[in-house]
């Protein structure tokens, strides 16, 4: 009885949280604390997904999951051709989409392993119902690491451009799509090498977005 009382309290807490999160932005999340116990500290700088220059979230969208505006939270294609590149060998590819990623980012912590998997889907499927995806973007665009103890593309630009995520170029979104993956090996600015082939990318693929109407979920 005390474990279905365990399991039904998860439940509640659970549901409660991404229903006050589909209207408040997360405080803080397990990887902002682990970069203060670490001593980097945390910047962030939350801004309205209105406010946003579109071409952020297209550069999402062209790095990150193409098809976020067709899927409920899981791209299966995607992680079959993540796992046949993988059997390849060479770089290993993902094949999480955005939602699983902000699910991952809002309530759980990084890192492999079934149970913390498990969790992300679980998550995942809540704020697909209960949040939709532009709400999904908001808070993914406000809570990714783009920097070491940085959080969000609105703190990212300011790091990085020296202005708000408002004012963004295509180039810029693109530069700072580009160190999603891996915030605290890459910068947005002067990139070079793979990160900077991989942001002239995406920069040519943000016109492709909103040609094809891959972001027509977020208009």
């Amino acid at each position: 009885m005390s474990i279905l009382k365990l399991i039904l309290a998860f439940l509640l807490v659970s549901v409660t949280m991404v229903a006050i999160y589909r209207f408040a932005g997360p405080p803080v999340t397990w990887t902002m604390i682990g970069d203060v116990i670490g001593g980097h500290g945390v910047t962030k700088r939350w801004m309205p997904l209105s406010r946003i220059d579109p071409s952020m979230a297209r550069a999402a969208i062209a790095a990150e999951d193409s098809r976020f505006c067709q899927h409920h939270g899981f791209d299966i294609a995607a992680l079959e051709e993540a796992y046949r590149r993988n059997q390849k060998g060479g770089r290993i590819r993902g094949g999480s989409t955005i939602s699983q990623q902000t699910a991952k980012n809002v309530f759980l912590w990084q890192g492999g392993g079934y149970l913390r998997k498990g969790l992300e889907a679980y998550f995942t499927m809540l704020i697909e119902n209960i949040w939709g995806k532009r709400r999904i973007m908001e808070v993914y665009l406000n809570v990714a690491e783009t920097g070491i103890g940085t959080y969000g593309v609105n703190a990212g630009a300011m790091r990085y451009f020296k202005h708000d995520a408002s004012r963004l170029s295509t180039r810029e979104a693109a530069q700072i799509a580009a160190v999603l993956p891996l915030p605290k090996k890459r910068a947005a600015i002067d990139p070079r090498g793979f990160t900077r082939r991989y942001s002239n990318a995406i920069s040519a693929r943000i016109g492709v977005v909103r040609g094809d109407g891959l972001d027509t979920c977020l208009r």
